[in-house]
């Protein structure tokens, strides 16, 4: 994605963006194009071998083509940066896993392939998502990263599509049970459609799942947004995380400017992630 500037928070009418706030710049960053799959997390989990292989190095996982490497700029606390991984945190790597949540019908991670190999994995804590992002040469997106790139950048579009209705087909979305055949009950496991399934859903760079399928981690804590923002994140300790895009259960959380909490240790069955990295 080419750098630039766009508005955190906007409403959209008939005539496009309306009510523009919080203005966010952002320099070239890929993000990618699919959220995290069952198949992609497995190598990850064999890798990390339940903590006995790899685990990210100190202060990994930075946006290190900013600031002379030291990454994004804090806007929770002035005149620092981003602290990279912390090896404290080894200990909160962990699995998909079954809990309140995310029960049987709700996971989609297995212990062995099955043929959900394609749908994204869910049921991961934030630390887990980091840390997989780090181990495939990467980093967890920015909240403003996410958001710019779901707006389609200056274009502050209603949805990262565009401005047509998400409609109950499955062509722009996956959401509010409506995949396969809409259900007023779903579970995770069948209402989770391979990645990359809504082709009409793509966004201005091609991202697909941008808003639908599963929520999506964020680097950022949750607290309202600081102006300026030049190449910011939200470092500050809070009780929660962002996180963004909305969810397969969810009705009214897929246009581009909605965001949402949780904390970092939630294992949600519409919670799951992708991945940034440097131009």
């Amino acid at each position: 994605m080419p750098g630039g500037t766009y508005s955190r928070k906007y409403t959209n009418s008939g005539d496009g963006p309306t009510e523009e706030a919080d203005p966010a710049s952002v320099s070239p960053f890929r993000l990618d194009k699919y959220l995290v799959t069952v198949g992609r997390f497995r190598q990850f989990a064999s890798a990390w071998s339940n903590g006995t292989g790899w685990t990210p190095p100190a202060g990994s996982g930075k946006h290190t083509s900013l600031n002379g490497g030291q990454g994004l700029a804090n806007s929770g606390s002035h005149g620092s940066y981003e602290p990279g991984w912390v090896l404290s945190d080894d200990i909160k790597i962990a699995l998909p896993s079954t809990g309140l949540e995310c029960g049987s019908d709700q996971i989609t991670w297995t212990a062995s392939p099955t043929g959900l190999e394609n749908s994204p994995v869910n049921c991961v804590n934030w630390w887990t998502a980091d840390a997989f992002c780090i181990w495939d040469g990467g980093f967890l997106p920015s909240e403003a990263e996410f958001g710019y790139v779901a707006a389609g950048g200056s274009q502050q579009r209603e949805y990262p599509w565009g401005s047509a209705e998400p409609g109950t087909r499955n062509q722009y979305a996956i959401y509010n049970c409506y995949y396969p055949n809409a259900a007023s009950i779903c579970s995770a496991i069948t209402a989770l459609a391979p990645v990359g399934t809504t082709t009409l859903g793509a966004g201005l760079w091609n991202q697909l799942d941008l808003a639908g399928e599963v929520y999506e981690w964020t680097l950022d804590w949750y607290a309202p947004y600081v102006d300026p923002c030049t190449d910011c994140a939200y470092l500050a300790p809070s009780p929660t995380r962002a996180m963004r895009g909305g969810g397969v259960f969810q009705s009214i959380v897929l246009p581009s400017s909605e965001r949402n909490d949780v904390p970092p240790t939630e294992q949600s069955p519409d919670l799951g992630f992708r991945c940034a990295r440097s131009p």
